[in-house]
């Protein structure tokens, strides 16, 4: 589980973001960030038991200030990503613990040209299997709907009336789920983690299928 404790030091941390305070209470960190890695540690386990993760990534508390107007040094949250074994699984999911602001997302941050440009022409060509997919009840109870930034107009070589425009235009291809900390610190959190991570699966293996293939379907690899 997580405990009040690791949400309570995320929001003294907030109020303190300095290297003083920091270093006063680096033991009191360590103590914490152990606790979470464990929980962290354990939705690997099992997540592996259900699909190819090939790598975990518990995120630095440590900030990169280095291009930011923002030089507080440290996050006030802890998160993870787990990553798919690429190239044949895509997506990716990951874990954000925040008082106030926790999380779980996934999908397609920053997909390279040449997956975005597949996906768009997939969609071009039939977009009745993905909306099939985000429009599912288990879907929907989880996300709601397919987030991520857009364009404001079709792409360069799309047409702007296509009827899939709206997913066509699309830089990103998300799906969020939000938490409040009485839900992050509850005794069923780890197993409502790993259930939405598993609401996305449909999703994720669709995709898998999309950037595995060309436009005839016949496999890249």
């Amino acid at each position: 589980m997580i405990s009040k404790t690791e949400l309570d030091f995320l929001s003294e941390l907030a109020q303190n973001n300095n290297r003083d305070w920091f270093n006063d209470n680096k033991k009191r960190f360590e103590k914490h960030h152990d606790a979470i890695k464990s929980f962290f540690g354990s939705i690997h386990q099992e997540l592996g038991s259900r699909d190819n993760i090939e790598k975990m990534q518990i995120h630095r508390i440590y900030r990169d200030i280095r291009f930011s107007k923002d030089k507080t040094p440290y996050k006030n949250n802890f998160s993870v990503s787990y990553d798919r074994a690429k190239p044949y699984l895509r997506g990716g999911y990951y874990l954000h613990i925040q008082p106030g602001a926790s999380f779980i997302g996934g999908g397609f941050w920053e997909p390279n040209a040449e997956d975005l440009k597949r996906i768009r022409k997939e969609f071009e060509l039939d977009d009745s299997i993905i909306r099939s997919i985000v429009s599912e009840e288990n879907f929907i109870k989880y996300f709601g709907t397919l987030q991520g930034a857009e364009l404001k107009t079709a792409p360069k070589d799309f047409d702007k009336e296509h009827h899939a425009i709206d997913l066509i235009r699309k830089k990103q291809y998300l799906v969020y789920r939000r938490f409040s900390d009485k839900e992050v610190t509850a005794a069923n959190f780890k197993n409502e983690v790993l259930d939405t991570f598993q609401a996305m699966r449909p999703f994720f293996d669709y995709m898998s299928d999309v950037l595995g293939t060309n436009l005839n379907g016949e496999s890249i690899y």
